[in-house]
């Protein structure tokens, strides 16, 4: 791989090769619109070659040590070669960059499979520690960026476990732009030429009168058979409701019984009203299981008393409710056990909501593997509501949506955007507007805004107080996060800076879907309180 520009171009790197930035702004460009098929037709497919691109979205790129800038973002064309995906952008800087030692931050750019959940990242070189695709040459000492100049970028990614028709993009300043269609081919179409180095003059700030229509980067693409296993993640999400939670990332799936519901204090033997919980449970697991599925049956305790008392009680209801589970299900799934004490705390303990925290740890839970993109259970199925999974057809591009309300928490307004439900996901844009005269930071953790009791994971980070309730059913729908291969956890939000006077700030979060009955959400918006209503499209 040739040597890149560093050091005195860490603009260039940031700008035009990162492709992360924070905020995203709706698509001014309607010639390019597909349009949203009525509810009713929602289930029709549409094959991806009927589907031309390209999709534009316009946003704001946060900018370190200067103001921050308009930027376009065009999606020109995604390939398959069966290995890899290679995604061609066009990047339009609309506004002059200022400012010294330039750099963004915020969401990566990502693609994702809103059927699977799966998450695809940028293939980066570990040699060089930069994304394969288009670069910049040494010796470079000028920005090779033009004002109102088209960029196109390339990008590769590991291909999607399923053969997939549509992906949808994230991050860097596209926000959401689902329906990207997918061409399958032997071969990915070469790159123009490269010429943006003839138009540079490496002694001063100023370029050549004579620019071209656009400037083509160089690119070194993916050498064949990389391990791009590091590169794909998965979105985690957590459903609750007043008898069960349940937690899905990839194809494994966890639904977790409270326990208070099910045994007294400090007791193994499952209450008379068990019985119902169980034959519940037993039906969603059949909905979302073929026969012969291996399901783990796991006990869980709070923290309190002596590790090997704990030990020792949760193994014993883990057992106890296998026994339930059997009588229901048969002998058709392989069922095992487990007890894992106090291990695995879902609520940190010991804080303002103790012992709602507590009651969350207490726990037994049913861990298996479904496969990826499974519809799993229908509307009107005896199992647990917390459970049932609602898969739909990935959305279509859409043009622009209109603020649906716009609610105000001390200087900072926040405009809602419908939801659009794309696959088994819902994506909220939400626009956070400064309405004072200087710059404001904005104060948007959402600790403190999260239900007593919730799993930390879901209230961290940029939108973690926000959640999402079904008017009629009560159940509660966290915000999605993305786990990665180490463990940890990321948000799916843009992050959210020093906001300057009167622009809008779009930022996406990530949902679970509700059945497709459902038309209409309560969201829960961290500090600015309960908005009723809010369509789902």
């Amino acid at each position: 791989m040739p040597t890149r520009a560093l050091g005195a171009t860490s603009l260039v790197i940031a700008l035009s090769l990162a492709l992360s930035s924070c905020g995203l702004i709706r698509d001014l460009n309607p010639e390019h619109t597909q349009e949203k098929p009525a509810a009713e037709e929602t289930t029709q497919e549409v094959s991806a070659e009927d589907v031309e691109l390209p999709f534009v979205r316009q946003g704001r790129m946060f900018v370190e040590g200067g103001n921050d800038v308009a930027v376009e973002i065009s999606v020109q064309a995604l390939e398959n070669n069966g290995e890899y995906l290679m995604l061609d952008i066009s990047r339009n800087i609309l506004e002059y960059i200022t400012g010294e030692d330039v750099s963004y931050a915020g969401a990566p750019l990502r693609l994702v499979d809103p059927v699977s959940g799966e998450v695809l990242l940028p293939i980066t070189s570990e040699e060089h520690g930069e994304p394969y695709g288009s670069y910049f040459i040494e010796g470079s000492e000028l920005t090779p960026i033009h004002e109102e100049i088209p960029s196109p970028i390339r990008r590769y990614f590991p291909a999607p476990s399923e053969d997939v028709e549509f992906l949808t993009l994230t991050g860097a300043t596209a926000g959401h732009v689902p329906g990207i269609p997918v061409s399958h081919v032997d071969e990915f179409t070469d790159l123009p030429e490269a010429d943006v180095h003839d138009y540079i003059d490496p002694e001063t700030w100023l370029m050549d009168n004579e620019l071209p229509e656009e400037l083509v980067y160089p690119e070194t693409p993916p050498e064949p058979g990389l391990d791009t296993t590091g590169f794909v993640q998965s979105m985690e999400s957590f459903v609750d409701s007043s008898t069960a939670s349940t937690t899905r990332a990839g194809d494994r799936e966890v639904i977790a019984l409270h326990a208070d519901d099910m045994f007294a204090f400090d007791e193994a033997e499952p209450t008379d009203e068990a019985a119902g919980t169980i034959r519940e449970a037993a039906q969603s697991l059949r909905e979302n299981l073929v026969e012969g599925a291996e399901i783990t049956i796991i006990g869980h305790t709070d923290g309190k008393g002596a590790d090997d008392y704990n030990q020792t009680l949760s193994r014993d209801r883990a057992e106890a409710v296998r026994e339930l589970l059997e009588e229901e299900l048969g002998t058709g799934f392989t069922l095992t056990t487990e007890g894992r004490g106090s291990d695995e705390l879902l609520a940190e303990e010991g804080g303002d909501d103790d012992e709602q925290a507590r009651a969350r740890n207490r726990r037994v839970e049913f861990s298996y593997e479904v496969p990826m993109g499974q519809s799993g259970s229908e509307e009107g199925g005896s199992g647990l509501d917390a459970a049932k999974r609602h898969v739909g057809a990935p959305a279509p591009y859409y043009e622009e949506l209109d603020p649906f309300t716009t609610v105000t928490h001390n200087d900072l307004d926040l405009n809602v955007y419908p939801m659009v439900r794309d696959g088994a996901y819902l994506f909220q844009v939400v626009g956070f507007q400064n309405s004072t005269l200087s710059d404001l930071e904005a104060d948007l953790d959402g600790d403190e805004a999260s239900l007593p009791g919730s799993p930390q994971q879901y209230t961290e980070g940029t939108m973690g107080g926000f959640r999402l309730e079904e008017p009629d059913s009560g159940i509660i729908r966290y915000v999605i996060r993305i786990r990665t291969a180490e463990g940890e956890y990321e948000d799916f939000a843009d992050e959210i800076l020093t906001l300057s006077p009167g622009e809008e700030y779009l930022a996406l979060s990530v949902f679970p879907a509700p059945g497709p009955e459902v038309e209409e959400m309560t969201l829960y918006a961290g500090a600015f309180g309960e908005i009723p209503a809010v369509p789902v499209r």
